[in-house]
């Protein structure tokens, strides 16, 4: 009898309810169990027929690889974990769109979960999934760069739009949309600007202002940052009073999210854009062109960051995971400005 060979005698009947397991694969495609589990989870690495033999029993008999089974003799579990602090806000979307493809592409599964901008919530849920996954990603997190390290030191992690010593980072090149974002507004006349900043704590909200004020400084423009503001809607829309008590006549917002509310809520009080003030957005996230007028906004490669993401921590892991053609290594995350309806001439009275 070859190695590759098993009793072929009818598969005895399963419970009703019960999942088929690896020996119903093996007994159906007359091969040994061990040779089931090489096919599945190796592919490749035993003959091809014997291999179709096993895919087809497995299809029939509607079998899924347990990852968690799996992970026991390999230490991995083939799964990501990607964490957001809202999955309500567009520009996740993009990042999620890049990292899925990439876990796809390189047999993984991405798991996301959501902190709800809260900081306990996201170190509690990274805590929680660390253990199944085998590597974490953190797409906004609100984690201070202490806990980050913390969490790196027990599994592989990358994070997303944060610069922290020791830990693998995907953060794009602010600088060229900053550059033509300012450039834009002093064609149009802007000399006095206003930035609405992000949550406290935002490391990429930091990061936006400082090259705002380095971009502004260089150009003659004076700049001035109120907040801390919520990164949503409300956030923007809370800010109106405070964008017409400063008298500038152009305002740049941490996200597109506060840019739309803001806009609402100058249309809601008559204050007319841009004739009145012009409003610049970061992310070009979903949505940021259905406003009316429609929203001009610092565009970040959010699906390419999301896709490096995952192919930086499929290095982390150990190098030798499968790499696809339509990975991003290396490739530059440079921001650029998108214009659209939301800025114009600056105000002369």
């Amino acid at each position: 009898m070859s190695a590759d060979s098993a009793d072929t005698a009818p598969v005895r009947r399963r419970r009703a309810g019960s999942a088929p397991t690896i020996y119903d694969v093996a007994k159906l495609a007359g091969v040994n169990p061990s040779t089931v589990s090489r096919a599945l989870s190796q592919p490749g690495r035993i003959n091809a027929n014997t291999e179709a033999k096993i895919h087809a029993a497995a299809k029939e008999l509607k079998y899924r690889l347990n990852p968690m089974a799996r992970a026991l003799p390999t230490g991995r579990t083939n799964t990501l974990g990607l964490l957001i602090a809202d999955i309500t806000n567009p520009v996740i979307f993009g990042i999620v769109r890049g990292a899925e493809k990439a876990a796809t592409a390189n047999g993984y599964t991405l798991v996301v979960t959501e902190s709800q901008e809260s900081g306990e919530v996201e170190a509690t849920s990274a805590e929680r999934i660390q253990p199944a996954v085998d590597a974490l990603i953190l797409g906004t997190t609100r984690l201070a760069d202490s806990q980050i390290v913390a969490l790196a030191e027990v599994k592989p992690l990358v994070a997303m739009n944060r610069l922290i010593d020791g830990v693998a980072c995907v953060v794009p090149d602010l600088e060229p949309g900053v550059d033509q974002a300012l450039a834009h507004l002093q064609m149009l006349g802007h000399t006095s600007l206003l930035f609405l900043a992000g949550p406290a704590g935002s490391w990429i909200s930091t990061r936006r202002w400082e090259a705002l004020q380095r971009g502004a400084a260089q150009r003659g423009m004076t700049i001035t940052s109120t907040g801390p503001n919520q990164p949503m809607l409300e956030g923007g829309h809370a800010t109106l009073s405070r964008v017409i008590a400063s008298d500038a006549t152009a305002i740049i917002a941490y996200n597109d999210l506060m840019a739309i509310g803001l806009l609402l809520a100058a249309t809601e009080h008559g204050v007319a854009v841009p004739g009145r003030i012009s409003i610049v957005g970061f992310d070009d996230s979903f949505g940021s062109n259905f406003t009316s007028p429609p929203l001009t906004t610092v565009r970040s490669p959010l699906a390419e960051a999301g896709e490096l993401a995952v192919m930086r921590a499929l290095e982390l892991i150990g190098g030798d995971a499968r790499r696809s053609d339509s990975a991003v290594e290396g490739a530059a995350l440079e921001t650029e400005l998108i214009i659209r309806g939301s800025t114009g001439p600056a105000r002369t009275e």
